[in-house]
């Protein structure tokens, strides 16, 4: 029985190294749209066997990054037909060459929806979460002066997560996985500073404060306010316009 549970995690695992070697390449353009796939060049590059290949394909479909007809074969999709909120092609594109395009998006989004779920938490959030919001800035402000950003990133995605549920509205909350990709994907692909800046440490304690003390305008601002930091931090890799 040991045996076989490992012999599956490393199934799992070469799967998973395919899916994301093939992922890659198409939201990267190394496969460009229309490029044809088959079962079997998947099977001989990766040394795969025929059912990783086919999995691993039909995720790549459910993604909306191929095609599967018949007669005609795999096919690679438009970027047009990705499913953009999926937290695996957010993870692909911020890892390729697209990844400024990709911040500039998910940043832009962020600003539309975090600050209205920010004034709905202030609303709507329980005492327990209004409680750990107040706990989660204080623990920020600790690991980001020291500069220590795994942990800061951990809990910056639970008070960002945390925000987006309290805010009591399921489209926001449907959000959480696109939030956090991105907040882990700054950080893991070294687009972080070293120490996080006062101003965005002052921010999230601000916005902490004014969701829990249910001051719905206030909590807005604020929240406004540190996007427009997290922006404006990202100006240098956004491309000039001409």
């Amino acid at each position: 029985m040991g045996r076989q549970r490992a012999g599956n995690g490393g199934t799992e695992s070469l799967h998973h190294s395919v899916l994301d070697a093939i992922g890659l390449e198409i939201t990267g353009g190394v496969l460009p749209e229309g490029h044809g796939l088959t079962l079997d060049v998947i099977q001989e590059r990766f040394g795969v066997s025929r059912t990783v290949a086919r999995e691993t394909m039909r995720l790549l479909e459910s993604m909306g990054l191929v095609v599967s007809r018949r007669r005609v074969g795999i096919t690679v999709q438009p970027s047009s037909s990705w499913h953009v909120y999926d937290p695996r092609v957010i993870w692909w594109r911020l890892a390729g060459p697209g990844r400024d395009s990709q911040l500039r998006s998910l940043t832009e989004l962020r600003i539309a929806v975090e600050p209205l779920a920010a004034s709905a938490a202030a609303r709507y959030a329980t005492p327990a979460q209004r409680e750990r919001l107040l706990a989660l800035a204080a623990e920020m402000r600790a690991h980001g002066e020291a500069g220590r950003l795994e942990p800061f990133m951990e809990l910056d995605v639970e008070m960002h997560s945390l925000l987006l549920r309290a805010s009591g509205n399921e489209m926001f909350t449907a959000l959480t996985d696109v939030v956090t990709s991105v907040l882990r994907g700054r950080t893991q692909l070294g687009l972080m500073p070293h120490r996080p800046v006062p101003e965005a440490l002052d921010l999230h304690e601000e916005v902490a404060r004014t969701v829990a003390d249910g001051d719905h305008a206030a909590a807005e601002t604020a929240m406004r306010r540190l996007l427009a930091e997290v922006r404006d931090a990202m100006a240098p890799i956004r491309p000039r316009r001409v």
